[in-house]
């Protein structure tokens, strides 16, 4: 995809026992090349990140040593506010600096010589901030204009960056102010050096007035998937720990990769903004590869399902309740992105607002600019509708199972649609609901928003079964909870059930599982099968290897006899070996639908020879259901994927056989011999 104007970015490292396996991945010199057929080739895989330049060795010292003093600096403000965490949790206002300086000199992630100037003015602000920071303040929390600020995640422990375009007349504390995400474009150098330059420099492409512009950095160039989809949630609430927003005005906004990642936030989150102005990108996988990148795609049938969790196609109708505004230059070749939306909208009854800037490639033109944002400015004036009477809302998979006052806890199965349309008839006090596909769901209207008497019950009317519900509470909210197994829907105590099943947040694929705290578990003895222990070992020391380069942390890991109990309510689990040489594999594997000895794989009725397959799988946790673990696998997409960002969705599905006499490529952990996933209760099909 072609990348909006940005500069040069870089990146951090406190932790440095990855570094010799990050360098071996950077030792090929490229220059930066545009997508196309060119990058169609498996086995020709150019390096993303790319290398960058050789620097002068005084230069390298200088920023390594001024990276060590203000680690240093941090080292002393966590002891000395170890007890105060009103100043200790600014920490990483500071860390993201110290960061982006070491990673940018020690992974080579210098691109030119500009940078060198950069890195020296990210470690001065550091050190202002550092500064600050040990007489007790932080003036950076009350500052207007650019900021930059930085949060730890709970995904793997890292700081990361965010932008903040702050307006004037902004006061700490003051009256809630509408806040816009803007969605960054491709930039295969946008390393956190770069991103933070460029965030202290660059307004944007638009800032309205009495509103503040997040720009995430979203963990480098994924389109906001994954871990760069949670990106936006940790700034979000990070953002608000120092910021008045308000919540019924919140924007998801982007161009190219950017405007990707806002038609997904839009149909996966419609409940939670008040506008999408998703600009060119792509909308879905496979007909953008074939319009936009000439590709011959060959998917298998798991493929085929998985295109569905980030295919906005699919999603659609979800556009029902949210106020949409597309743009595309009229020679855009990411037109396609906002035409195939439109098509999929007709089929939905909807008609898409989309504004095409006449004459234009991959750009705004002015006219536009301003038209989008006199429609913003209503949009904003009217704010979210908290409760919309009536919601339409499908979904494939119960990661995103929620829009508005409708909450969809069960599906009949996963990667197949699943659909539900309520209406609140308040005249009526009547709920009526049209379920596809769906066997349980929650109706939850917040405190102060019924619109039912208190003293008599509701009607639920669902697929023709009439219910009478829960009464309003005091405080003028409203929860139902129904399900249906055989028979017809019924009303429950709760949306929990004890019994083993996929539900938000333990759904599968085995990429979820990285989408949340996890931590690497690495075996303590030796396999068997020397042929699987070769392969397991270098998969492990591959994912550790690649996390950094595509999602900017650092993989927690422990050897499989020092994880503790709290490592296991805390965190999904990565069991890389198998149950000779893990010892927590070896406590868990039993409880696994598919059998796994020294002699055989078994998965139902098909059997594979332990000595030449592995087994890679997803999930809950025997020790502890509410999390996961995954057994032998990163996040699944791979180098080849890298090339494009429509590219990079799921490659394997809840469980995979890999037959080993294949090495692994740029597109899989080896040959797949087979693959498939658990059903709705976690079991074979």
């Amino acid at each position: 995809m072609l990348a909006e104007p940005i500069t040069v970015p870089m990146i951090p490292a406190m932790q440095r026992r990855f570094s010799a396996l990050f360098w071996a991945a950077l030792t090929v010199p490229l220059s930066i090349l545009a997508d196309g057929p060119k990058d169609n080739v498996p086995d020709k895989v150019r390096p993303i990140p790319p290398v960058g330049i050789e620097i002068d060795k005084d230069a390298k010292n200088e920023l390594l040593a001024g990276a060590v003093k203000l680690g240093s600096e941090i080292l002393q403000l966590r002891e000395t506010y170890r007890a105060k965490p009103e100043f200790s949790e600014l920490l990483p206002d500071i860390e993201i600096y110290q960061k982006a300086v070491e990673w940018a000199v020690r992974y080579r992630q210098i691109y030119r010589q500009g940078d060198i100037n950069a890195a020296r003015d990210l470690l001065k602000r550091g050190q202002e901030r550092a500064a600050q920071l040990h007489e007790g303040k932080a003036p950076w929390l009350s500052a207007t204009g650019l900021v930059v600020r930085g949060y730890r995640s709970s995904i793997d422990g890292s700081v990361q960056p965010y932008g903040l375009v702050i307006p004037r007349g902004f006061v700490p504390g003051g009256a809630p102010m509408r806040l816009d995400f803007w969605f960054h474009g491709r930039g295969e150098r946008l390393s956190e050096l770069s991103f933070i330059n460029q965030r202290q420099r660059t307004v944007g492409h638009f800032a309205p007035p009495n509103t503040i512009v997040l720009h995430p950095y979203g963990r480098y160039s994924n389109a906001n998937k994954f871990a760069g989809e949670m990106d936006l949630f940790e700034a979000l609430e990070h953002a608000k720990k120092h910021y008045p927003i308000d919540e019924d005005r919140i924007a998801v906004r982007g161009f190219s990769m950017g405007g990707a990642a806002c038609w997904q936030f839009a149909v996966h989150y419609p409940g939670k903004w008040f506008a999408a102005t998703p600009g060119a990108g792509f909308s879905e996988t496979p007909e953008f590869l074939k319009f936009f990148q000439d590709e011959a795609l060959k998917p298998t049938r798991w493929e085929r399902k998985l295109w569905r969790l980030y295919d906005c196609t699919g999603y659609a109708g979800n556009l029902y309740n949210l106020p949409t505004i597309a743009y595309s230059g009229e020679n855009d070749r990411q037109k396609q992105a906002a035409d195939i939306m439109a098509t999929a909208l007709q089929k939905e009854g909807l008609t898409l607002t989309h504004l095409i800037g006449p004459g234009m490639g991959h750009k705004y033109d002015d006219s536009s600019k301003v038209e989008i944002e006199r429609r913003m400015s209503l949009l904003s004036t009217r704010g979210r509708d908290r409760l919309p009477l009536k919601v339409k809302f499908t979904t494939y998979t119960l990661r995103y199972n929620q829009s508005h006052w409708v909450r969809i806890n069960g599906i009949k199965q996963h990667w197949e649609r699943a659909h539900v349309e309520a209406e609140i008839i308040p005249a009526r006090h009547r709920v009526k609901v049209l379920t596809e596909g769906v066997t349980a769901l929650t109706l939850s209207i917040p405190s102060g928003h019924a619109p039912f008497p208190q003293d008599r019950a509701t009607t639920i009317e669902i697929d023709g079964t009439s219910l009478r519900s829960p009464k309003v509470e005091t405080d003028r909210s409203w929860t139902a909870h129904l399900s249906k197994t055989d028979g017809p829907w019924e009303i429950t105590a709760s949306s929990q059930t004890s019994d083993l099943a996929k539900r938000h947040g333990l759904q599968g694929p085995i990429d979820d599982a990285f989408m949340s705290s996890f931590l690497f578990v690495r075996p303590t003895g030796k396999s068997k099968n020397s042929k699987f222990h070769q392969w397991a070992d270098s998969e492990m020391k591959r994912a550790q290897k690649h996390w950094p380069l595509q999602f900017r942390g650092i993989a927690r890991i422990k050897a499989d006899k020092e994880v503790t109990k709290e490592d296991i309510a805390h965190h999904n689990l990565i069991l890389w070996g198998d149950a000779d040489s893990n010892q927590l594999l070896a406590k868990v594997g039993d409880k696994l639908p598919i059998q796994w000895r020294p002699d055989e794989i078994t998965v139902g009725p098909s059997k594979y020879n332990s000595a030449n397959h592995a087994l890679i799988a997803v999930y809950p946790n025997p020790l502890n259901p509410e999390k996961y673990i995954v057994l032998n696998s990163g996040f699944t997409y791979r180098e080849y994927a890298y090339l494009n960002n429509a590219r990079q969705v799921p490659m394997l599905p809840d469980w995979a056989i890999i037959d080993l006499k294949t090495p692994p490529g740029t597109q899989y952990p080896g040959r797949v011999a087979d693959a498939g996933f658990f059903n709705e209760s976690w079991k074979l099909y």
